[in-house]
């Protein structure tokens, strides 16, 4: 019963809310109805949607008609091949070599082989394994070499307590 009362003294937000959701003032009002109290032309649509029509098989192109088949197989094999505009096709080269000059313009280290073939996805992976590792060499060779200078300076900042006042506590 609670649930009604709410509806009902919510309904101008609801009503609100839908009218600006729609776009129009279509809706006035919100009629609550009692539980299974649902009009007879819904349960009805209801019924007419749910009632499945006749199965029938599903018609493949392996089911169909022998006609059926000889006419898409006349339609294949005459379907015309695909016509090139080529003045498109004379653009389409244009574009790629100007995007391979760019490339490498941009990318010059990036090069391929002398007889024009790119590099491989190994080889390239392999060449920057040996840049990182270089890079994570020098920068272990470096460390190395501040610590030591690192060590005298922080030793001398480092005074060691007593062990006899570290026993007793306030």
């Amino acid at each position: 019963m609670a649930m009604p009362v709410m509806l009902w003294l919510i309904s101008a937000r609801i009503v609100a809310a839908v009218n600006s959701a729609i776009g129009t003032d279509a809706i006035r009002t919100i009629r609550v109805l009692a539980v299974g109290s649902a009009p007879a032309l819904h349960t009805m649509r209801l019924a007419l949607a749910t009632a499945a029509a006749p199965e029938a098989p599903v018609k493949t192109r392996e089911t169909t008609s022998p006609g059926y088949k000889e006419s898409l197989a006349v339609h294949q094999a005459v379907v015309p091949e695909r016509r090139v505009d080529p003045g498109i096709a004379q653009a389409v080269e244009r574009q790629t070599r100007a995007m391979r000059e760019l490339s490498v313009r941009a990318f010059p280290e990036q090069q391929g082989e002398p007889d024009g073939t790119s590099v491989s996805i190994e080889k390239a992976r392999g060449q920057h394994l040996r840049e990182a590792e270089a890079v994570r060499a020098k920068a272990v060779r470096r460390a190395r070499a501040e610590r030591p200078g690192r060590e005298t300076e922080t030793a001398a900042k480092v005074t060691v307590p007593d062990p006899g006042a570290l026993r007793s506590t306030a």
